[in-house]
């Protein structure tokens, strides 16, 4: 479970908190909906659970993941796992250079990185991509090569930020659904920000800010 307890984020000199987050708990398997305009706070709420520097900004407030409080944790300490509006995939990699990037060094032996990458790129349909540069991948395979570096590390949540705003709209609603099935099959609590209604899931906690 994820858990934000008063949580308040305000810009530096301001009088007033852009954001304020009293009391939310998302369970494992739940996709919480953070729906907002531009500029509300929300993708720096994202950047401030994953503990991204944020010099402008003031955020107080307490984050629990599995009851335990990590918002003095650094980064690669929270395990929580991000997916952004763009792939970002590193141009010079392959798929599955991209994927292994990801991983930490202790991870295991070299042919142990290999075969856990290759398991997740089968998952995701795809292993015949896995040689390919990113420039040379459809929109469609991008959105899931990224959202396969976010999983690889197995993270305990995972945060979406408008992830589906730069795809067609055919291509939105194949990755919408792929992504859906596979963060409820990992049981992983999900925070998802938007300012789109189409990006919801059916069904999930909106919550407007």
């Amino acid at each position: 479970m994820l858990q934000l307890n008063n949580v308040v984020i305000t810009l530096k000199g301001a009088k007033q908190p852009m954001l304020e987050v009293p009391q939310l708990s998302i369970a494992a398997g739940e996709i919480v909906v953070l729906m907002g305009a531009s500029g509300s706070g929300k993708s720096t709420l994202l950047n401030w659970l994953i503990g991204a520097p944020l010099p402008n900004f003031q955020c107080t407030g307490e984050v629990l993941l599995h009851g335990a409080p990590i918002q003095q944790l650094p980064m690669e300490q929270r395990h929580i796992g991000i997916r952004l509006q763009q792939p970002w995939l590193f141009p010079h990699l392959t798929v599955l250079e991209n994927l292994l990037f990801a991983l930490p060094r202790d991870f295991g032996s070299r042919h142990q990185r290999v075969q856990h990458a290759e398991h997740l790129l089968t998952a995701f349909n795809l292993f015949a991509v896995q040689k390919q540069l990113p420039d040379t991948l459809s929109g469609g395979q991008a959105a899931r090569v990224s959202l396969a570096r976010a999983l690889i590390n197995n993270p305990q949540a995972m945060l979406l930020d408008e992830p589906f705003s730069a795809l067609d709209k055919a291509t939105r609603e194949q990755i919408k659904t792929f992504t859906f099935n596979h963060l409820m099959q990992a049981q992983l609590p999900c925070l998802l920000v938007t300012h789109d209604s189409g990006d919801c899931p059916t069904g999930a906690r909106v919550i407007h800010v």
